[in-house]
């Protein structure tokens, strides 16, 4: 079990068809297979992704939460226990124009398997619920290759909004926001 900054484990939390819980070492198979996939990273990367990025991402993932008292969960289907991805919120000091430092940034990934199933947005929703509960900061961010319209629609679904075309790594990266109702 991960335990966050202020000691306490990492949430679980339930929707009708999934379990977001705490990264585990024992996701490491599941998340490198998913990271291997062309059709996963074809928008985030665009090159598969080999075991040791994929260790990495993994103990980041952890990581955050030890450090940040959040970050990303594990999906799972809550019925047959299968790994479904990733869904959360980071701060990765990211060198982009203009800045998000101190914004949490929320992202996912799925594996193939979960793709058009609208797990993404099932599990996007249950993570801004947290996130709306949780965070002082009433915004957050999410970005995307700018043709990846099927993680738009699921941003779009979850209350973010185009903001602006963002530069990074010598890339323009679209920025969507979502604003908390206060």
């Amino acid at each position: 079990m991960t335990i966050m900054a202020d000691g306490v484990p990492v949430p679980v939390l339930e929707t009708p068809r999934l379990r977001l819980r705490e990264p585990r070492i024992e996701d490491f198979e599941d998340i490198a297979t998913m990271w291997a996939d062309e059709n996963v990273v074809r928008f985030i990367t665009g090159k598969p992704s080999g075991r040791s990025d994929s260790w990495s991402r993994l103990l980041r993932h952890i990581g955050h939460w030890q450090a940040l008292s959040y970050g990303y969960w594990s999906v799972e289907e809550r019925e047959t226990g299968r790994f479904c991805g990733h869904i959360g919120f980071a701060e990765h000091k990211r060198d982009i124009t203009p800045s998000i430092e101190g914004v949490p940034e929320i992202g996912w990934v799925l594996a193939t398997h979960a793709h058009g199933r609208g797990i993404a947005t099932e599990a996007v929703a249950a993570a801004v619920q947290w996130g709306d509960r949780h965070f002082s900061e009433p915004r957050t961010v999410c970005l995307f290759d700018p043709d990846n319209a099927a993680s738009m629609r699921v941003a779009e679904k979850n209350g973010y909004r185009v903001c602006c075309m963002a530069r990074m790594n010598d890339k323009d990266t679209l920025m969507m926001e979502r604003m908390r109702a206060i």
